[in-house]
């Protein structure tokens, strides 16, 4: 676990225990969220962790989904938990190796 990890958890955890306490618009909590979510993407391509940072645009697009609404949209729903597996797989695929280095140049 390194300083972005522990940044990650943090973040999270507060976005959390703000919905929690706060019990903020939906709106207003996917948009602190996707935000969030943002700027650790942008962190991880910046630091040269392509697949990782893929990984968290598909968790932003699914807190966009979460801002449009899922009530009685299961095409929504589907959507929005495909994103969710994407951003899985990718997190894991690029954290252990298992993607292949297609953004160095020899």
């Amino acid at each position: 676990m390194d300083r972005f990890d522990l940044t990650a958890t943090v973040g999270l955890l507060a976005v959390v225990a703000t919905a929690a306490l706060a019990d903020p618009e939906p709106l207003f909590l996917a948009a602190v969220l996707g935000g969030f979510l943002l700027s650790l993407s942008a962190w991880r391509l910046y630091q040269g962790h392509v697949w990782e940072a893929f990984g968290w645009l598909a968790w932003v697009a699914a807190a966009a989904l979460l801002a449009v609404g899922l009530e009685g949209r299961p095409i929504g729903l589907l959507a929005f938990l495909a994103s969710l597996i994407a951003g899985l797989a990718l997190q894991f695929g690029g954290r252990f190796g298992l993607l292949p280095d297609v953004w160095t140049v020899e």
